[in-house]
């Protein structure tokens, strides 16, 4: 009952925290601020939380991004609050329709985008915190880029420019994003080239940063692009994962990151951050079906064709985003293809050493293979990146090309071996009765037989290794998987988008085993 009352206080204490349409001397005011004019600054916000999670969130199911703000404060401070993290926030969205989790919690911007699109999520009169977001730059940059960056966004607020780009973004009216061409040409290398700054962001919340016709987009996008020409700075944008974000730049892989990210204490001893450029409220969200969209829904009279027809135009021809799908389809079969063949002759020099007479060579082959198959890929492939090549200048598509390529070769070469072993030895012994030496037994007598037996499962190991590729956009590469969750975070359709990604994953598998099909490769014993 006690719980009751707090939570009836609270309400009324909000009530008008998330008003239809904010008066428009109060939305400049607040605007100014870089506070959304839609909801007010509560005074006591951690006492809101504390609640909040105390009467509303005790014993149910909270879906966070992994790494945000949301995830940290739940976490650090709220053990009754079962946290449900997703590494992308599209998916925490899609689990809140599905009903897999009771509400989620978010940046208000990201909210409130997602619910001017679908109404049945519902954003709840909470104000949770401030999620003051600021630009990450690593320690000790030798550069002085925090301090650069700094003292533009000193000047940016004095002459309104934060005011402008925030506007340009911010619309709460619903209509169109104001988009400032930027002149971005300037080479990055060769005489009188402009410095590289390199920005990492996570380009899945609209309207802070996305994509938008096949380029990043956003209010964080347009910032650094400002802050880059007024540095004199050529700005290159890698998209990742966001709980990538920190590593990258750690790394080295990025100079700065700009993803409406706020500085808690425990990233600020990682990294340093710049002044806030923008308050951005985290807000509970949850699934109220009916309303809005049911009635939209009961009166729209479409058919099963025309919704297929309208999903495949908002989905793909809308905004060009089927390149997405092209690019990333080209990606992964790229990726696959190289890693299925360097796999291949590596785990064959694997074999070799594995069946070595030489102890120090049979211990050194399986210890690769041994740390190959005990460790996640994704994080074999991290530490790849992050690690091992932190200050290397390669693309991720070298390193996953690479890291696969190591990883199917600790499997294929135990394919190799057993399937080596599993020959009878006087098939050997033949072959030198016959007057073969080594190279000729093993090339025209054990080789086919091997071949054989080992075909089946070398196939099944390609077909986990082109689905293994779905993980390369945890090091920035945009894979056919990393597709679909960029058109997932600008329709806010969970459906169509997966079902899509599946139905082409199946299809290359398909492809895959046909070309692979024993009947087309003449493995019989010569």
């Amino acid at each position: 009952m006690k719980r009751l009352w707090l939570l009836t206080i609270l309400l009324i204490l909000q009530a008008g925290a998330l008003p239809a349409a904010a008066q428009p001397q109060e939305a400049r005011e607040q605007q100014a601020q870089g506070v959304p004019p839609v909801l007010e600054q509560v005074r006591e916000e951690r006492s809101v939380l504390d609640v909040v999670a105390d009467s509303l969130l005790k014993g149910r199911m909270v879906a966070v991004m992994t790494g945000s703000l949301g995830e940290i404060m739940l976490r650090d401070g709220y053990p009754q609050v079962i946290v449900s993290c997703f590494d992308d926030i599209m998916d925490g969205f899609a689990a809140l329709h599905a009903g897999k989790v009771n509400y989620l919690m978010t940046a208000y911007t990201t909210a409130y985008v997602v619910s001017r699109s679908n109404p049945s999520y519902r954003i709840l009169p909470y104000h949770l915190t401030n999620e003051g977001a600021g630009v990450a730059v690593a320690k000790n940059n030798s550069i002085g880029l925090l301090r650069q960056i700094d003292s533009v966004l000193a000047g940016f607020r004095q002459d309104g420019t934060l005011d402008k780009i925030i506007g340009n973004w911010i619309r709460h009216d619903g209509s169109e994003y104001v988009v400032t061409e930027f002149d971005n040409k300037g080479t990055s290398s060769g005489e009188g080239a402009l410095p590289l700054l390199r920005v990492g962001t996570s380009a899945n919340r609209e309207p802070m940063c996305f994509v938008r016709n096949n380029t990043i987009s956003g209010l964080d996008w347009e910032l650094m692009m400002r802050i880059g020409q007024a540095l004199g700075m050529k700005v290159e944008f890698v998209d990742m994962k966001y709980g990538a974000l920190i590593a990258a730049l750690q790394s080295g892989k990025v100079d700065a990151v700009a993803s409406n990210m706020t500085a808690t204490a425990e990233r600020k001893k990682q990294v340093d951050f710049s002044a806030v450029y923008y308050m951005n409220p985290q807000v509970l969200v949850e699934w109220n079906p009916g309303g809005v969209e049911a009635a939209a829904e009961g009166g729209s009279g479409q058919g099963v064709w025309e919704k297929f027809i309208d999903s495949l135009n908002r989905h793909l021809l809308l905004e060009k985003r089927y390149m997405l799908i092209l690019d990333g389809l080209w990606i992964t079969l790229l990726i696959a293809v190289l890693s299925v063949i360097l796999g291949t002759i590596t785990g064959a020099g694997v074999c070799a050493l594995r069946m070595s007479r030489n102890k120090v060579y049979r211990t050194l082959a399986k210890g690769y293979i041994t740390i190959f198959r005990a460790i996640p890929q994704v994080v074999i492939l991290m530490v790849m990146f992050y690690v091992v090549f932190a200050t290397a200048k390669i693309s991720g598509i070298f390193v996953s090309i690479l890291t696969f390529s190591m990883i199917f070769a600790s499997y294929s070469s135990e394919l190799f071996r057993t399937s080596l072993e599993a020959i009878p030895l006087g098939q050997r012994h033949a072959g030198y009765a016959m007057g073969f030496n080594k190279y000729q037994t093993f090339r025209y007598i054990l080789l086919p037989q091997a071949a054989r037996i080992a075909f089946p499962v070398y196939k099944g190991e390609i077909i986990s290794l082109i689905k293994m590729t779905a993980i390369v956009g945890y090091i920035a590469v945009q894979d056919l998987t990393k597709a679909g969750d960029i058109i997932r975070s600008r329709t806010f359709d969970a459906f169509f988008p997966l079902v899509m990604v599946a139905l082409i994953y199946m299809l290359i598998i398909w492809g895959f085993t046909k070309l692979l099909s024993v009947n087309r490769w003449n493995l019989s014993v010569h």
